[in-house]
């Protein structure tokens, strides 16, 4: 018996954002943030909302152009 394509996970899924996250990633989480003192209980920790950010295609055809604009002419070969 096969598994029905709505189970079946993604090919890119391992880097996917997901809802709930473990004890320890709320931690570092707080630790990079700056939110969590010495001494802390790790439990009742408090919830962390987690975002997903799209880029917009634009914005990165935008900067893609303004890159190849700012790179200098490459200089003519020298003469001997």
């Amino acid at each position: 018996m096969s598994i029905h394509s709505s189970l079946r996970s993604a090919k890119g899924s391992s880097g996917s954002l997901r809802n709930v996250v473990k004890r320890h990633e709320r931690v570092r989480y707080l630790m990079e943030q700056g939110l969590w003192p010495e001494g802390r209980s790790v439990f009742r920790l408090p919830k962390i909302k987690q975002t997903k950010v799209k880029a917009r295609k634009a914005a990165a055809k935008e900067e893609k152009a303004g890159a190849t604009a700012e790179q200098p002419a490459a200089a003519p070969p020298a003469a001997k």
